[in-house]
């Protein structure tokens, strides 16, 4: 994919993600009999210990370059998201409208019925919902506003990047 910058790099990743997530199974073979080893428990470790570790290895290490060299274009990002006319937001809709009482197949329902027009002829989804008299007996328009803030995307971000680069 021409378009892409490290498209090598990452599906590489991602291939050997694969590789090392394959060794779970044989190493979760191996504790169910941990009490009575014998050689075939340690034959499957002395193959998947190195090559796991290798390979993970090799991935964190790829990794921190792809992560060292990433180009962020925020406008960019917020013009495709602009694009999608609200959409991304549409799972908080529904999870709010069942917590308000709507029942899960009326909500998915309600949803898609304002979704659908967004898809098709390039509407505003948060416009819809508000003028949705079914949707509007469970959600006022302070709440459909706050369902579309994009605050509730980032309320952990402090802390998960404490984890990473602490």
């Amino acid at each position: 994919m021409p378009h892409k910058r490290n498209p090598v790099l990452t599906e590489n990743i991602t291939g050997l993600a694969r590789l090392i997530r394959s060794h779970v199974v044989p190493s979760m073979e191996n504790v169910a009999l941990w009490h009575e080893r014998d050689i075939s428990h340690s034959s499957v470790e002395r193959v998947i210990a190195p090559d796991a570790t290798i390979a993970l290895d090799f991935s964190l290490a790829r990794m921190t370059g792809v992560i060292e060299k990433l180009v962020v274009y925020p406008d960019q990002m917020q013009k495709n998201l602009d694009k999608l006319g609200g959409l991304i937001n549409s799972q908080r809709i529904l999870l709010e409208l069942t917590q308000k009482g709507m029942s899960r197949e009326d909500s998915y329902e309600a949803v898609q019925r304002n979704a659908m027009p967004v898809w098709l002829d390039g509407k505003d989804f948060k416009a819809l919902l508000k003028n949705d008299t079914k949707i509007r007996e469970f959600l006022n328009e302070n709440e459909i506003e706050e369902l579309f803030n994009p605050d509730f995307h980032f309320k952990h971000i402090e802390t998960i990047f404490e984890r990473v680069f602490d």
